[in-house]
């Protein structure tokens, strides 16, 4: 991959894995909610996740939603309706602080791995980067070093925005600022369904 082609690539990736986004969102209020260590399943989840599914598309499955309408818009539903409720569940979640216990759990790593699937912002990433960076001819190199790519800055951008959370932690130790916190993440992630919305 020439120079010039491998530093696009690597902006776009970065930009597209650090930039808010329904898995930013619900990392930071993880870390929040329950910490670190209880978060590595779930950022763990995206990390792979995310790359599967690039791989998936790379491998021809991005060519087949493209040319079939009927499964962007079942996309678009499934995925508006699965993020409202993560968004209910994030707005309504108590972290450990407030009682000791958390009605709710954290993201398991099959989870968050699925939601790959239904997240608006990881399909137009992998659809974008294989379509954008593999060059015809060359499908078998690019499509290593787009892995590679993609894969270091979700990794990187899962673990910074799990961490934001957990240094959240201890200006939320009130009760009544984790509440609001916690709805303030669960109306952002909500409004992060506007693309699908409008695409």
């Amino acid at each position: 991959m020439p120079p010039d082609v491998l530093l696009a690539l690597t902006v776009f990736a970065f930009v597209m894995a650090f930039t808010p986004g329904p898995n930013n969102i619900l990392l930071t209020a993880s870390g929040v909610n329950f910490g670190f260590t209880r978060t590595i399943p779930h950022l763990l989840g995206v990390d792979i996740g995310f790359v599967f599914l690039l791989a998936v598309f790379a491998g021809g499955l991005g060519l087949v939603f493209a040319a079939v309408p009927a499964l962007q818009l079942a996309l678009k539903i499934a995925g508006g309706a699965y993020m409202l409720w993560l968004a209910w569940k994030v707005a309504s979640a108590r972290p450990v602080e407030s009682g000791g216990n958390t009605p709710g759990k954290p993201m398991t790593f099959l989870q968050a791995a699925a939601f790959q699937w239904v997240n608006p912002k990881a399909f137009v990433a992998a659809l974008s980067g294989v379509a954008v960076y593999m060059r015809p001819g060359h499908e078998r190199e690019d499509f290593a070093i787009v892995l590679v790519v993609f894969g270091l800055a979700t990794a990187l951008s899962t673990a910074t925005w799990a961490g934001f959370g957990v240094g959240l932690r201890r200006f939320l130790r009130d009760p009544g600022h984790a509440r609001v916190f916690n709805v303030v993440m669960g109306l952002l992630l909500v409004a992060s369904i506007y693309p699908i919305v409008t695409e």
